[in-house]
């Protein structure tokens, strides 16, 4: 299996960026993940801003030459995993930019006749490990459970991603918020992980 992590936070001396560490430990440690690939939209000096114009249009972005290289690293990978926080109910603008211009037509899915489109990432998996400041029953009883309505339906299942999981944590800046233990759990699930 290879497996993409992408990582969405601007600070390496973070709990993100421990957890990213975990899932690349847990990885690299899994006979059932072939190659691993990380890119840090941050580090990376990704460009989340989306131009449309007389030369660029929206309709091309499948084409884009400045993202073809992140296209390949989607189109290598089976499994697709995502490190970032919560920030007002929603991931970051840095990753939600990077889905804008990523997961675009005739790429990630293809329009036909009828209310929905054919997704064209089938058979791929993704997992999401994020983070956020408030309680993790935040978001299902305040916000309805908006963040992985948006991942899930709006986003993943619509590009044909059948397979996803979420691990939201909450509390992270707690000094009780078992960041510890939390930790753990991200490490053994990817160590373990069978496809």
């Amino acid at each position: 299996m290879n497996t993409l992590v992408i990582y969405t936070y601007p600070n390496h001396k973070s709990l993100n960026y421990a957890f990213l560490q975990k899932v690349i430990e847990g990885s690299m440690e899994n006979p059932n993940i072939n190659e691993l690939q990380v890119l840090d939209l941050y580090g990376e000096g990704f460009n989340p801003v989306l131009v449309f114009n007389e030369q660029k249009r929206r309709r091309d972005m499948h084409r884009d030459p400045y993202i073809e290289k992140y296209r390949k690293q989607i189109t290598w990978a089976d499994q697709i995993v995502f490190v970032y926080p919560i920030w007002w109910g929603r991931p970051p603008a840095m990753l939600m930019g990077y889905i804008d211009q990523l997961f675009a037509a005739n790429f990630a899915y293809r329009d036909k006749k009828g209310l929905l489109p054919e997704g064209l990432l089938k058979g791929k998996s993704v997992v999401c490990v994020s983070t956020m400041k408030g309680p993790k029953n935040y978001l299902r009883f305040w916000l309805n459970n908006a963040h992985q309505v948006l991942m899930r339906r709006a986003l993943f299942n619509f590009v044909g991603i059948k397979k996803v999981k979420f691990f939201e944590f909450g509390n992270m800046e707690k000094a009780n918020g078992k960041q510890t233990k939390k930790l753990e759990k991200i490490y053994r699930y990817f160590k373990e992980l069978n496809r």
